[in-house]
């Protein structure tokens, strides 16, 4: 069990090294997000081998929070780098924009049958 502990742990220190340098060296906003975002899962993924080694459940809602935070956070940051391209729209293409499949039922055009 030693053995294996220690192995995960090194596992999970040389990815958050790496993770660390992608977040300091990252050229663009979008790389430095998604190391934070790798970050918080590495962070999960400790605390979550501390509970098995420990053998409680008491970090179970640290957990989920920091899921909630890593989730939310990544939105967040995309939304905001995206911009908001809702308002941007054309109008005419609010039709696509309310039917996304595009196919004509969902527009309310009616089969004629004479495509079988």
């Amino acid at each position: 069990m030693t053995v294996l502990v220690v192995l995960i742990v090194s596992m999970l220190l040389v990815s958050a090294l790496l993770a660390v340098w992608r977040l300091v060296t990252g050229p663009t906003v979008l790389n430095r997000t998604l190391a934070s975002d790798l970050l918080i899962s590495i962070v999960i993924c400790a605390l979550g081998v501390e509970a098995v080694v420990g053998e409680h459940s008491t970090t179970l809602p640290i957990l989920v929070s920091l899921s909630l935070v890593g989730f939310v956070a990544t939105v967040a940051v995309s939304r905001f780098v995206a911009g908001d391209t809702d308002a941007a729209a054309p109008p005419d293409k609010a039709d696509e924009a309310t039917f996304p499949s595009g196919f004509a039922e969902d527009r309310g055009v009616e089969d004629d049958g004479s495509s079988r």
